[in-house]
């Protein structure tokens, strides 16, 4: 069985991930800290734009609305920003009326050293060098790489997940890396009463089940799917170790090498996590996307 998650869903996220912040970003590479600390004071009266996370916070924290008093979700903004810069990070948050009341604002040092501190289950951000760490920390993490940011009017949110190296270990992926797909498939069905060990968003998908059952049936708010390249007989295990872990998923799509993205697409997926930076490019032009840097296919 699946450890008992907290009460409270505890999510991280940058300041870029959350708004569109590329122009300001492109003011600090060219000319320097303080030209963009002198942007962002001159605008800090106007609301930035939403960013590739936004409409997933959003509806994510509209659940707080339907659960019971005992369970709820926080959003905690982590920026490089120092508080001064990040005045317009916050005066945005105002105007969208968004509930984040906490934040670290690190004056240009990481801020992944706080995700632990605030008790986080999950970090999203657009610096690839911050998810890893909190990854090594033993954080679900993911670095935002999609080029959209869907608004949908559709109050449901829709998570999607890659199997190996997310939901699961990288122990068979390791193997379909050194041996190729036969031996891969070998291993499978060898081991397909075995379940695998935990990946890194093992415990994120156990959270995602507690919010799950304490909101309506009917209608659910939240939906999740596993999008995987595997197909039969390499399935079986999958199911017998979702089974063992005590988790549910709604859907599981078995795809057997092809192409992710249409389905990703047919599922209307709010976020979609992969370890594969291939699969991400992929995906990223058509849904919100974050790239999961971890096992054997990072390690290059």
């Amino acid at each position: 069985m699946t450890e008992l998650a907290p009460r409270r869903l505890v999510i991280a996220i940058s300041s870029r991930a959350l708004f569109d912040l590329d122009d300001a970003h492109r003011v600090y590479e060219q000319q320097g800290l303080q030209a963009y600390s002198e942007y962002q004071i001159e605008k800090e009266e106007e609301v930035l734009a939403p960013g590739q996370a936004f409409p997933m916070v959003q509806k994510l924290l509209a659940l707080n609305d339907k659960l019971p008093g005992d369970l709820g979700i926080d959003v905690i903004l982590l920026s490089r920003n120092s508080a001064d810069t990040g005045l317009r990070v916050f005066n945005s948050i105002e105007h969208y009326g968004l509930g984040i009341s906490r934040a670290a604002f690190c004056g240009g040092e990481a801020p992944w050293r706080y995700i632990k501190a605030f008790g986080c289950q999950l970090f999203l951000s657009a610096e690839g060098s911050d998810v890893r760490v909190a990854l090594d920390n033993g954080v679900a993490a993911a670095t935002l790489v999609s080029s959209v940011s869907i608004q949908s009017e559709d109050p449901q949110l829709r998570f999607a997940f890659d199997g190996d190296a997310v939901l699961f270990s990288d122990e068979s992926e390791r193997i379909f890396k050194a041996q190729g797909l036969s031996a891969f498939s070998a291993n499978e069905d060898a081991a397909r009463k075995n379940p695998m060990m935990g990946g890194p968003f093992k415990n994120f998908l156990a959270s995602l089940q507690q919010l799950q059952q304490a909101l309506p049936a009917d209608n659910p708010p939240i939906r999740t799917a596993l999008v995987t390249a595997r197909s039969a007989p390499a399935h079986e295990r999958v199911i017998r170790t979702l089974r063992a872990w005590g988790i549910r998923i709604d859907e599981s799509i078995f795809l057997g090498g092809l192409s992710k993205t249409e389905f990703l697409r047919a599922y209307r997926a709010d976020v979609f996590f992969d370890d594969q930076q291939s699969h991400c490019e992929a995906a990223g032009d058509h849904v919100p996307t974050g790239h999961v840097p971890h096992g054997v296919a990072n390690a290059e």
